[in-house]
Parts: C-alpha cells; structure tokens; sequence
C-alpha cells in the first residue's frame, strides 16, 4: 500500500492561525510533510477558495472544527462541503454531520489546561452517543498547555517539541475501552495555531510555529494509489475520499516525528497468504500471526491487547503468533520516548 505522512489540526488566519495559506503550504512543503488537512473553526473557506489539491509534493484537504452551542464539545469534520451552525448540541450536529456523510474525530478529547482563565480547557463530554467516527488521541498543544508551568514557560515557549512526551492515558484507555464494544479509529493533531506572545515585554516569539510543529505528531494513512493516480481519475474529491476513508477504517497509525521518521512502520495479520492491515477485522478461525516491524533500528515495542499489555520486544522485527481474539494494536518506543501508536486490529471479537 501507499504510505502517505500528514499533519492534522491545522489552523489559519481563516479562523484563530496567524497564518496564510500560502506560508502554511510553504511551510508543509519544506517539512516534507506529504498531506496537511486545515481545520479552521467553523468555516471552509480554504475550500471554497480553491486551495484543496497538490501544492508540489504536499496535498492540501480542508476541513473544519465545530464546536456545540456552549463553546465546549469540539470535534474535527472530514468530507462535507458545508459547515454547521454552532448553536447546536454535540448530539445534534454529529447527526447532521453523520447524515451528510461526513467524519467526525473527537478533538483533544481529555484536555486538562490549567494556565489561566483566559486559556480553558475544552474536553469532551457527550460520551454517551456514539454518532463520533474516531478520536484524536494524541494533540501536541493540549500537552503542551498541561505542562506549561512558571517555571518551564520560557523553555516551552523557545522549544515547544521538548513538551512532547506522550498521549493521555486517560484518552488512550477512553479510546480501547470504546473500541471493546465498536470500532473508534484514531489519529494524532498539532493543532497549531502559530499563535505570537510578547516574553517579558522585550521580544516577540511565535509559539508553535508551522515548520516546526509540522515536525511533531503526524498521522500516516495507508491509500492502494497515489494521490496522483486518484487525481487523474476521480480529481480532488476522489482524494478527499480517500483520505476520509482512511481515517474512518483506521487504516492509519500517530506517530511523533520528533522522535524519529516513522515511515516505513508495519503492523499487520498474517493468516496463511492473507494479509490484514490496521482497522481491519480478522474472521474466526485458525490462529494469526502478528507481523511488526519498526522503520528504525534501536527501538523496542509492545503488543497492547484489549487495553492491557500483551508482549514487550525490543526488536526492530518480530513475528508473533496469536489464538485469543481480542483488539490489538502497537505501541512504539525510541530512546525511551513514545514514538508510534498504531490503530487496532479486530480478530474475532
């Protein structure tokens, strides 16, 4: 399959960003980045304007953020052509959104600010519909806000990767908890705003700069053709299509780039000459074999079935065989850093 490495929750100056478009693209570009989706609040303007498609090697998709009537609920739209108003309930707009037939991922879903008023939290907390597609499990600028302390400011401020560390396990047991009764997707967000602030009235400095935020948390989508070949058959609607497809079958894994590349990465099913990929469902019958492999030597992994720990190998390789249904997925590790999540695997359950 075609591996493509994107950056999701992108904001502009079409919403809260500070910026263009066009020095988003620019920046993309420089970063090696293969697809950004912007996902300015409550609008798709970039859209209208033209702006989806091929920008060099970069693939440019719009989408947008939308928030309930009470500024709380946030949530990441794929595949619409309109927005929604937001003096809706969470319930009532996934509907909408589900009906259109669009998809939504939970945005910062667990999010516990602390820095000032002026700066709340947003989790999520209509828990109880399962209208959502997915979940953003891993969003650079919630963790770095919930670090953000006097003491560390200045050092988050100049080196915002240094606040890196993880995703919330309270949004990583959420997501395999709901993924014991149905299929949650996830992906991971920067959710860059390149917002400036004045450091002690003397300098400004831009926090979470494009560029280098394009270096943090990616999500890698597995496609069967290139985004050119779609192109040239279906145009930029077929991309868009197959990206939203991607990312609702979890045929995608997160990944913190700061920590190494994550391409190449594999986390697959093998049953005699079959191959199953991540956000797939393995049928009854005879026994699996898991099939990992990390795209850089030095690392260690760990089989995570059902939520709890299965195996721990500190392999670049491994091939391990596997008779008990269950939801598995891999996490990855660098040095000791959190490095890759992929989404799970269904055998049987």
């Amino acid at each position: 399959m075609i591996e493509y490495s994107g950056a999701i929750h992108i904001h502009s100056n079409y919403s809260d960003g500070t910026g263009k478009i066009e020095d988003i693209i620019r920046a993309a570009q420089e970063a090696e980045v293969d697809y950004i989706i912007l996902t300015d609040h409550n609008t798709l303007r970039a859209k209208r304007e033209g702006y989806e498609g091929m920008h060099g090697d970069t693939y440019l998709m719009a989408g947008y953020e939308i928030n309930d009537k009470e500024n709380k609920n946030h949530c990441l739209v794929f595949g619409t052509n309109d927005t929604l108003p937001t003096r809706l309930a969470a319930n009532e707009y996934l509907k909408i959104i589900k009906e259109q037939q669009g998809i939504t991922f939970v945005a910062h879903p667990t999010e516990k600010r602390c820095v000032s008023k002026e700066y709340p939290s947003y989790p999520w907390t209509e828990w109880n519909t399962e209208l959502f597609t997915g979940i953003e499990i891993w969003n650079h600028m919630s963790e770095w806000m919930e670090q953000l302390n006097e003491q560390n400011k200045y050092e988050l401020f100049l080196h915002p990767l240094k606040s890196i560390k993880a995703p919330s396990p309270d949004a990583i047991a959420i997501w395999d908890n709901i993924n014991l009764k149905r299929k949650l997707p996830a992906l991971g967000g920067i959710d860059v705003h390149a917002h400036k602030v004045n450091i002690m009235g003397f300098f400004e400095v831009e926090v979470f700069p494009y560029k280098v935020l394009f270096k943090s948390i990616r999500t890698h989508i597995l496609l069967s053709h290139t985004f050119q070949n779609i192109i040239s058959v279906s145009g930029i609607k077929g991309v868009n299509q197959e990206i939203c497809n991607a990312l609702a079958k979890g045929r995608s894994f997160v990944a913190n780039h700061s920590v190494a590349d994550a391409k190449g990465f594999k986390f697959v099913v093998q049953r005699g000459k079959q191959i199953f990929q991540m956000g797939e469902t393995i049928p009854e019958g005879e026994a699996v074999k898991l099939s990992i492999k990390l795209p850089k030597s030095g690392g260690m992994f760990r089989i995570i079935r059902n939520g709890e720990m299965y195996g721990e190998y500190m392999k670049e390789e491994e091939f391990i065989p596997v008779d008990q249904p269950g939801i598995y997925r891999v996490e990855a590790f660098m040095d000791s850093r959190a490095w890759i999540y992929s989404n799970h695997i269904r055998y049987a359950i």
